[in-house]
């Protein structure tokens, strides 16, 4: 806990300094009433998680050319962009999926609020045993997954669009292997720790690994046989977002920002550093806060 709550106060003093070290003849964005331009330049302070990622530097000068300068705060713990953004020291983040959110906000009893999509970030189902694709699976084969309650369920619903298993109700982001209709479904799920997925290739018939396990592994995540970025409807939970406060959420600077992230310089940049596993997708904010509310109440009746 105190190792965290350094690190939490670290990163507030990082973002404060960079508010200090801001141009001169800008000024926050938090504010505005119409959009930036050259002549109404404007600072915003960004939360991410992976600043190093080329595409950000094509974004952040194409935001620039508009009059907005955008300062990215980088984290490595996931648990502090959400408070800090709360709290006031960021404008906005960008480096979490609906359900992350949807969970954060019924546990923190806050209100932040997506205001743009970004990406779908693949979860693949891998074999080192030569099928070609899941119809090539045989009955009665063992799969791994990950047992964590966000994955795991995720793992569950990637098995049962690629026609393995079949879940009571349809599954939902919360369901777990006791929901599995084992008389309609062809293989067995063996639920491990995430960072076990991949080992579990050497015995079983597959595994189902997120992407930077995969990548830790030496395993080209091309070479999934099936994933959910096959069926984006069923990955809709894991859609990843610009994020804001409630009460900024019809900022037009912010709009600009998510305007230009969506630009073809941007996003071709994004899809070749992900190497094809990820899926671009712009959903209007309208639409993407109405999921967020209907995962909120399956947060809340979960119990999760």
């Amino acid at each position: 806990m105190k190792r965290r709550l350094t690190a939490w106060i670290a990163a507030i003093a990082a973002t404060a300094s960079l508010a200090a070290c801001a141009s001169g003849g800008s000024t926050s964005a938090g504010d505005a009433t119409a959009p930036a331009d050259a002549d109404n330049p404007v600072t915003v302070r960004v939360g991410v998680t992976d600043k190093a990622q080329e595409y950000w530097t094509t974004f952040t000068d194409l935001a620039a050319e508009e009059g907005i300068e955008v300062e990215l705060v980088n984290f490595t713990d996931y648990a502090q962009p959400n408070p800090i953004l709360s709290s006031g020291d960021l404008e906005l983040n960008q480096f979490q999926h609906l359900l992350y959110l949807a969970n954060y906000n019924v546990a923190s009893d806050d209100d932040l609020q997506p205001i743009g999509s970004t990406a779908i970030y693949q979860l693949g189902l891998y074999t080192t045993k030569g099928y070609a694709s899941p119809e090539d699976v045989p009955d009665g084969a063992e799969i791994a997954i990950p047992n964590d309650v966000v994955n795991q369920a995720r793992a569950l619903l990637v098995l049962q669009s690629a026609g393995l298993i079949e879940l009571a109700g349809g599954g939902n982001a919360f369901s777990t292997p006791a929901e599995i209709d084992e008389a309609a479904s062809r293989v067995k799920v063996v639920p491990v720790d995430a960072n076990q997925t991949a080992v579990q290739l050497q015995s079983l018939d597959g595994a189902v690994i997120n992407n930077n396990f995969a990548t830790d592994a030496g395993i080209d995540p091309t070479t999934a046989i099936y994933s959910d970025l096959q069926d984006t409807d069923t990955a809709r939970p894991y859609l990843n977002l610009w994020v804001a406060r409630a009460e900024d959420a019809d900022n037009p600077v912010f709009a600009q920002l998510i305007e230009i992230y969506h630009s073809k310089a941007v996003t071709d940049q994004l899809l070749e550093e992900n190497g094809g596993t990820a899926v671009v997708e712009d959903v209007p904010a309208e639409e993407l806060q109405s999921d967020l509310a209907d995962l909120e109440e399956l947060v809340r009746t979960s119990g999760a």
